[in-house]
């Protein structure tokens, strides 16, 4: 009964297709953990490993559409250097894959050609940038735990660890908790579904494994996958004073707040400065330290960010939302921006925050009579 089942449900047509294709092109599918796998290199392939941007997300597949139909019709576009068709027990797709390019104009033009495609069984592809999560947040770990001993117990249960830190969280620090950032999103992926038995096997501990966060895309559904934290290509996520994450507005949200909303109750007298609170000789030009020198001399606190990395534009701008705390004001100030990437990591993380630094500062410009000069 059960095999009569499984006949209804697999096409035997399109498994047919899918071994003469694969016998004919000499193409060879990996199965690993709930998805059948295509290059990584492929036997072919010249150039470096692919960076961050390459990839692209598909959604959208009808059950019985194989590597034959989509490899080909995504290769079309430009050279892949891996393909991955999440699969169930059954033999069908769970309706995603992930195709890797060898450089990001390459899958924006993916982006752009094979979004909205309409397979000639039936069906239409969406294709849209993938989030190529790389953080997980284990919790419940033991309070005895320390970053080293974490770190080496990581490296050997799972690949691509870049590093860990461990944070101490609940009322009075008693629970511990670590985030841990793989080198790509298969890495953290195939972490993620080991993890919390081995830890039960080799250690006897239950821990818990989920993605740093949750912001679900708007073209996600409930088969997607992609629906964890983001990180920035080029930005450490410890690198600042960070607060809780932000919603993302589609723009600062600023212009309509009064000025005393964002002062405490008896209100910050807004007087220029005198003459020895200026600084003294030329001032650098740098919007960060411009916004903590304005912080200082109105003694308003030390600015506390967080920026956190949300996705990259088809034209290629890195897009951030950022929420940055200032004490004296009684709400943080939040919002979107967008940057090209630079020449360096280091270089796009300084262009992240002052850019920032350039945002919050207009508004507390805007919104009361302060003045940065």
């Amino acid at each position: 009964m059960e095999g009569q089942q499984l006949q209804q449900v697999l096409n035997p047509q399109r498994l047919k297709s899918l071994q003469e294709w694969m016998q004919k092109s000499s193409t060879t599918l990996t199965q690993v953990n709930g998805q059948r796998k295509y290059g990584g290199p492929p036997p072919d392939w010249q150039g470096p490993v692919p960076g961050p941007g390459c990839e692209v997300f598909i959604s959208q597949i009808p059950r019985d559409i194989y590597e034959d139909r989509l490899i080909p019709l995504f290769q079309s576009v430009g050279a892949i250097y891996e393909f991955r068709l999440m699969m169930n027990f059954s033999g069908q797709n769970r309706g995603f894959a992930y195709a890797k390019y060898g450089n990001p104009a390459t899958a924006s033009t993916a982006i752009i050609t094979l979004h909205q495609y309409r397979l000639p069984e039936g069906g239409c592809l969406a294709v849209h940038k993938s989030t190529e999560k790389r953080q997980l947040r284990l919790g419940d770990l033991p309070t005895s735990m320390n970053q080293m001993e974490l770190l080496t117990v990581l490296r050997l249960l799972s690949d691509g660890v870049e590093d860990v830190m461990l944070k101490r969280a609940g009322s009075k620090g008693r629970e511990v908790m670590a985030l841990v950032n793989y080198s790509s999103h298969h890495t953290a992926s195939m972490a993620k579904k080991v993890l919390v038995q081995a830890f039960k096997k080799q250690y006897g501990i239950s821990i818990t494994v989920k993605w740093t966060s949750f912001f679900k895309s708007k073209h996600a559904s409930e088969n997607e996958q992609e629906d964890g934290t983001f990180t920035s290509p080029g930005l450490n996520p410890f690198s600042k004073p960070s607060i809780s994450r932000p919603h993302l507005p589609p723009q600062p949200f600023f212009s309509d707040v009064p000025a005393q909303s964002f002062f405490p109750a008896a209100g910050a007298p807004a007087v220029p400065l005198r003459d020895e609170m200026k600084p003294q000789g030329p001032m650098k030009c740098d919007t960060v330290s411009l916004l903590q020198w304005m912080c200082e001399a109105y003694r308003l606190g030390t600015p506390q960010y967080d920026v956190q990395y949300h996705h990259t534009s088809s034209e290629g701008f890195l897009c951030f939302s950022y929420k940055v705390l200032i004490p004296c004001f009684l709400i943080p100030l939040h919002g979107v921006i967008q940057i090209l990437p630079g020449t360096s990591a280091q270089a796009t993380e300084e262009e992240v925050y002052r850019t920032v630094a350039k945002m919050v500062i207009q508004t507390i410009c805007k919104v009361s009579s302060l003045r940065p000069f």
